[in-house]
């Protein structure tokens, strides 16, 4: 079981180790500074922090001694000429990078190799750490991106890269909003991959057009790739045939909406989700804080609120703040409000980290 958190908030990145007392904040880096991702390449041990500096723009940096020190890489970048052009009336717009907002390796065989997916939805490769980056022209160039609009974000953008183990080449990625994707080409060739979501915001003729299905986040399972969950605006979405085909899951206890979704290493009917109040509220249920568990492909729930604030709290946690480790026991939830709870038996119980922290947009463990 993983014994390290890293936390990346509005104010920086922190890390948390596990010791005899329990879980402590151990280090931080970038304070004050606006930390939206932290990722770590299970391949070589390199750690990458992705920080949104406003005026100053997209950063990213990387560590290759657990954060002794830090070197500052290359960021994608578009080239000039480069328009954005969505599916819900806005004019075109130069296309610049406005967030990283996905990292994910490449196979064990692609040493250096990283993707990257961004706002205003372009997907990236690099084969040398970050120190470079290529636009990926298949999807960028593809005819039904023009359908794609912004979720919460004015632009679309790409928030989940799955890259299938037994096959590298095989990427799928999904899209705020704009379905999800699929290739079999290490990127040079798509096919829409959100048949089956259903978009209820949508007039009914086009609630199950693929193009305009606001997927939320997309998790894969590690030791059954073909096995996804999507958590969407609408609801919860599965798939076991490598997204050919999505089952809408309808019981989510207390709701279908949330941002959310982490799926067991090993178990792929086994996944947790964060469930709230949709659209304008974007709070927890009744205001208690609470993860849903299934272990049956989405048969049956459990609502999991033990150690968790269950009167007055408000706390929303957005795409990246859900994680497991790779043993399947260690959870961990980050919300808006800098509130982090962890969980050593698969979200039995909760114990509140003894920290307060800025508003927190992402947390991964080290493993």
């Amino acid at each position: 079981m993983s014994d390290h958190l890293l936390v990346s908030t509005r104010k920086g990145l922190f890390s948390l180790v596990r010791g005899s007392g329990g879980w402590r904040v151990a280090r931080h880096w970038f304070l004050g500074d606006n930390v939206t991702l932290a990722h770590i390449d299970p391949r070589d041990g390199t750690w990458y922090a992705a920080l949104d500096l406003g005026h100053f723009g997209t950063k990213l940096q990387r560590s290759d001694d657990r954060g002794d020190s830090w070197q500052e890489v290359a960021v994608p970048a578009y080239a000039e000429g480069e328009e954005v052009v969505m599916g819900d009336g806005k004019p075109p717009q130069p296309a610049s990078l406005q967030l990283l907002w996905s990292l994910a390796c490449g196979g064990a065989d692609e040493p250096g190799r990283l993707w990257a997916g961004t706002i205003p939805g372009g997907l990236f490769r690099s084969d040398d750490r970050g120190d470079s980056w290529q636009l990926v022209r298949g999807l960028w160039d593809l005819p039904e991106r023009r359908e794609w609009f912004g979720g919460g974000y004015d632009f679309p953008g790409i928030h989940s890269i799955c890259v299938d183990p037994r096959d590298p080449r095989t990427l799928r990625v999904a899209v705020s909003t704009g379905g999800a994707w699929i290739s079999r080409d290490g990127g040079e060739h798509w096919q829409v991959a959100s048949h089956g979501m259903r978009a209820a915001y949508m007039p009914p003729e086009r609630q199950f057009d693929p193009l305009v299905q606001d997927v939320h986040r997309m998790v894969q399972c590690p030791a059954a790739p073909d096995a996804l969950w999507v958590q969407h605006h609408c609801g919860v979405f599965r798939s076991t045939d490598g997204a050919q085909r999505w089952q809408e899951i309808a019981n989510v206890p207390p709701s279908v909406f949330g941002f959310a979704v982490a799926v067991h290493p090993r178990k792929p009917d086994t996944a947790w989700f964060v469930p709230a109040v949709k659209d304008e509220c974007r709070v927890p249920v009744d205001g208690r804080l609470a993860v849903a568990r299934t272990r049956d492909g989405g048969e049956s729930f459990d609502l999991l609120m033990q150690g968790l604030p269950q009167e007055h709290a408000y706390d929303l946690v957005y795409r990246h703040g859900l994680a497991i480790d790779a043993s399947g026991e260690h959870l961990a939830i980050g919300s808006t409000t800098g509130g982090l709870w962890i969980s050593e038996d698969q979200g039995d119980r909760w114990q509140a980290a003894p920290a307060r922290l800025p508003p927190v947009h992402a947390v991964s463990f080290v493993d």
